[in-house]
């Protein structure tokens, strides 16, 4: 069976995609009435990786992308490459340091899956952690809003978070989940341990077995009772007061 393609569009992710080099990427398609220098930035770059960039029109590429605001460029490239979750813990325990793992549970909305892996490159996450059933596929919209991090973040695609969970305990990490009702402020918790970070989506949270599986739940601390912060906002919060402390900042 052939491998799946995918188009890639817009210039960060194409660009993050040939730097990152992880994916297979078949050709760079750059619309012929596009000139701009970045673009052709991004061609050089292709030219260096040996990767044949293609000339086709806008309309071609708004057919390949699905009409997404593509900048005049894509890439068809194979899928994201998952990590196993033995594979991605060896792999962090070779890079030294309290390991920092992010679990995503609920988060269905392919942009603030983005901005979240954004974040969570930004901020030094190890790797990130996700559902197969309950999770936004990480396909070229979740790297168009990740500005590509989506490129460089490894990420562990699980059947079952909860026997997940189990195992990261054994490997010696401490759960927190984040959540509204919770009276331990994030701000009060000592973040620098060894830990996986649990954000849920906004409609439903983090689901109520995988709750149970977390050693303790911390909020953000807010002037009204409304919850009013999206995921990516909330995430973004608690994963920057993580490296604040990590960096002892």
């Amino acid at each position: 069976m052939s491998e799946k393609t995918e188009y890639l569009y817009g210039l960060h992710p194409v660009t993050e995609a040939l730097c990152a080099g992880r994916r297979r990427i078949t050709a760079i398609h750059v619309a012929d009435n596009k000139q701009a220098p970045r673009l052709q930035g991004v061609a050089s770059l292709a030219n260096d990786r040996k990767v044949p960039v293609l000339r086709t029109t806008s309309a071609k590429i708004s057919d390949m992308t699905g009409g997404s605001s593509h900048q005049g460029i894509c890439a068809a490239v194979s899928p994201v490459r998952f990590f196993d979750i033995e594979t991605l813990l060896a792999g962090i325990r070779q890079t030294g340091g309290a390991p920092f793992l992010l679990i995503l549970d609920n988060i269905l909305d392919p942009h603030n899956y983005g901005a979240i892996l954004r974040t969570a490159l930004c901020a030094g996450v190890n790797g990130v952690i996700v559902p197969k059933d309950r999770s936004a596929p990480p396909n070229p919209t979740v790297s168009k809003a990740s500005a590509g991090a989506l490129e460089y973040m490894s990420i562990a695609r699980v059947t079952n978070l909860a026997v997940t969970i189990k195992i990261l305990k054994d490997h010696d990490l401490w759960i927190a989940g984040l959540d509204v009702s919770s009276a331990q402020s994030l701000f009060a918790t000592d973040l620098c341990i060894p830990i996986a970070l649990v954000i849920g989506g906004e409609e439903r949270g983090i689901r109520p077995l995988v709750k149970k599986q977390c050693d303790f739940l911390i909020s953000i601390p807010q002037k009204e009772k409304l919850n009013s912060l999206n995921a990516s906002v909330a995430a973004g919060i608690v994963l920057y007061e993580t490296f604040r402390q990590r960096e002892n900042l």
